[in-house]
């Protein structure tokens, strides 16, 4: 379960590992709130962020079986320390084709040209949907999946602030350092567009309650309807700005 075989074996993964660049995979389930009801010792949500932070290491989400999949035959080929990290089991396949999966290269869900959503991860599904069905409200959103933190895509990044109005992160991490941050820092270094930015995530909060991977979704405000509500306000922001 994803913070076992990182944080508990950090030192290691440090000194051992990323020191050395050696070809290590670590491959962890569990991300984010898969574990919900075993209480906070069982929610993966710092892992990226900290894994993120050593050099040398590579760090993959995956956000969907297919991507997985692909993601298990890249890191074998891929050269030093990587860090796969999963879901659990029966997790929906948003894919229905065959994938361009390339380790560093986020692969375009949904077409769109009002605002760019990027995801990370398990959350995919949830932001297919929720673009789905804001396009039934005349909201064009464009869907990224970034299965790959780092190294992240800066081209489809910086190709967002470019042909979308806005940029919001999804992720079922703390906000702080994972994919919105990631996202974040490429942002602030950029000379390109300003673009109104929202990170959707954890706050930097442990989770108060047991309950389900949906429940603790709801509580930290990633359920389909408010991540809807998310990007319908940062949407209005960026439609402010141009008036």
């Amino acid at each position: 379960i994803a913070n076992f075989p990182t944080l508990r074996c950090l030192e290691q993964i440090r000194n051992d590992v990323c020191y050395h660049k050696a070809n290590v995979k670590i491959v962890a389930v569990g991300g984010g709130f898969v574990y919900g009801p075993l209480g906070m010792s069982h929610h993966a949500t710092e892992d990226i962020a900290i894994l993120r932070s050593l050099p040398a290491m590579t760090v993959i989400a995956p956000g969907d079986p297919a991507e997985a999949a692909a993601a298990t035959n890249a890191i074998v080929e891929w050269p030093g320390p990587c860090y796969l990290r999963l879901g659990r089991a029966g997790e929906p396949v948003v894919h229905k084709t065959d994938i361009d999966f390339q380790i560093g290269k986020a692969i375009r869900v949904c077409e769109g040209s009002d605002l760019t959503l990027i995801s990370t991860g398990g959350m995919l599904a949830s932001g297919v949907e929720v673009a789905r069905s804001l396009q039934q409200q005349g909201v064009s959103v464009r869907v990224l999946s970034m299965h790959t933190v780092k190294p992240i895509d800066t081209e489809a990044i910086l190709a967002a602030t470019e042909e979308t109005k806005a940029i919001a992160t999804l992720e079922e991490h703390s906000v702080l350092g994972g994919l919105g941050g990631a996202v974040a820092e490429v942002l602030a270094e950029s000379d390109g567009p300003r673009v109104p930015f929202v990170r959707l995530g954890v706050e930097s909060a442990f989770a108060a309650k047991a309950g389900g991977q949906d429940y603790l979704r709801r509580v930290f405000g990633l359920s389909n309807d408010a991540i809807a509500n998310s990007l319908v306000k940062l949407l209005d922001r960026a439609r402010s700005r141009s008036i």
